[in-house]
């Protein structure tokens, strides 16, 4: 990671495949808008159930992106 500065950011990816679908859509999403983001850590992991079945993902995640110099 080297001598740098990051900041932090919370994140909600859903996603009605999978927890890893949920996570690269916010991922994606974010890094439209947001430079150099370099991690991410998953804060909480959800979802919504409907008839007895999973209908959705949802992944809470925070993410690091390098301040500028």
């Amino acid at each position: 990671m080297g001598d740098h500065v990051y900041r932090l950011s919370e994140i909600v990816g859903s996603s009605q495949t999978s927890v890893d679908e949920a996570i690269r859509t916010a991922i994606a999403k974010a890094a439209e808008t947001v430079r150099h983001i370099e991690w991410f850590e998953t804060k909480e992991i959800r979802g919504q159930v409907v008839d007895g079945a999973v209908a959705y993902f949802q992944v809470r995640l925070a993410i690091g992106f390098r301040v500028e110099d």
